[in-house]
């Protein structure tokens, strides 16, 4: 190999460590898992504050039997000046998801705190979800509610936590408050992949930054998403994002851009009732949205399978290559990536070794972005609960 060829070598084989170095001090340290990251809930049954003001959760529901009771009762159960009031939308469910919603309701006493109304069938340009939670909106304002919290049918919170949130918004005046609940990690595909989902969240969208009325980052955790009516006003509604798949996101893009503060959070208690037994299903779970999440642009998708590659698998092809300069390099940028993502790990109290296996996992994430790109193509993108709402529209090129 020529001198030239040999220093060439070298500095791309330094790239990984360089990319590690700066995700590791300079990306709003991302990585760190820490208290401040999420509120601590209150014990049941504690006072809350009444400037917290009236909360009505919008719950969309489709097919959502086997969660939506305790998704209810959680909701139901929170200690709020004054109660909670909690809107189902049930999106043409065909499993009994209303009649479970208010089953759950009355076994809790709290019947008159429940409304579920019978979801019309999505608007031209609007995604189901949207359009399920804009009817629930449209219901909510008749209460005049000071807070709307929009969760998943699925989500059981923690006593408290949505006073703790609500209390949070008013104590920093944050029109946006979201948290990423914490997801099962029963099953070894979930072990293996629902911690880096997290982590490459976080990557793409750093707590610190979000919070950062200088930083143009926006992100939110559709799970759990508490806004001021008058915020989301002033971001032009629901009616704004109707058409976006990752609606999560494009909300918080829509209210930080308009003045509006926000902030993102981790839930240590409250969490998802969402079970993924297979890496077919997780895999099904992230291929929905990636290619959306590339603005259906090939051109992204190589520089991210790029960047990927040169982020979280050339550190162990380098040990590899067994010229010593590139060992110590990957070997390096290995051990700074194992560091980084180390803390996720622990917070979702799994085994330390599970943070070794990152870039086997990025691989996985590649190749399910690869078939989100394939599915968009076909016409089957976004597809969810018998839904394909990531359509190319008429016109725009395929593969």
């Amino acid at each position: 190999m020529s001198v030239d060829a040999v220093i060439l070598f070298q500095a791309a084989a330094a790239v990984p460590l360089a990319i590690w170095l700066y995700l590791l001090l300079a990306r709003g340290g991302f990585w760190r898992v820490a208290p401040a990251l999420g509120p601590q809930s209150p014990r049941a049954g504690a006072a809350v504050s009444p400037q917290v003001g009236r909360v009505v959760a919008v719950v969309p529901a489709r097919n959502e039997v086997e969660g939506i009771g305790k998704a209810v009762s959680s909701l139901l159960a929170q200690t709020l000046a004054p109660p909670i009031h909690v809107i189902v939308v049930d999106d043409g469910s065909t499993d009994g998801t209303a009649e479970a919603a208010r089953r759950a309701a009355e076994d809790c006493g709290a019947g008159a705190q429940l409304t579920v109304l019978r979801g019309t069938p999505p608007a031209a340009g609007w995604t189901g979800k949207l359009w399920a939670m804009s009817q629930g909106v449209a219901a909510a304002a008749a209460m005049d509610p000071d807070f709307l919290l929009f969760t998943d049918a699925d989500i059981e919170y923690a006593a408290g936590e949505v006073a703790a949130l609500a209390g949070k918004a008013e104590a920093e005046r944050l029109d946006l408050v979201s948290l990423m609940v914490r997801l099962s990690t029963a099953s070894l595909a979930e072990r293996c992949l629902i911690p880096a989902f997290v982590f490459f969240f976080f990557e793409l969208y750093p707590p610190a930054w979000i919070a950062s009325s200088g930083s143009p980052v926006a992100g939110a955790a559709g799970g759990c998403m508490l806004i001021r009516p008058a915020a989301l006003a002033r971001a032009g509604g629901l009616a704004a994002i109707r058409g976006q798949i990752i609606d999560d996101c494009a909300l918080a893009r829509a209210v930080k851009s308009s003045g509006g503060r926000i902030w993102l959070g981790l839930a240590r208690r409250t969490r998802s009732l969402r079970l993924y037994g297979s890496f077919a299903q997780l895999g099904a779970m992230i291929s929905r949205t990636a290619f959306n999440q590339l603005r259906h642009s090939y051109l992204l998708l190589a520089a991210t399978l790029l960047g990927l590659l040169a982020t979280y698998l050339a550190p162990p092809l380098l040990l590899l290559t067994r010229r010593p300069e590139a060992v110590a390099l990957g070997a390096a940028a290995w051990m700074l990536m194992t560091v980084c993502y180390l803390p996720m790990v622990r917070f979702h109290r799994i085994a330390a070794a599970y943070a070794l296996l990152l870039p086997a996992v990025a691989l996985f994430y590649a190749a399910a972005t690869v078939h989100s790109a394939i599915q968009y193509a076909a016409g089957r993108g976004g597809r969810w609960k018998g839904r394909a709402q990531d359509v190319r529209s008429a016109g725009e090129p395929g593969v």
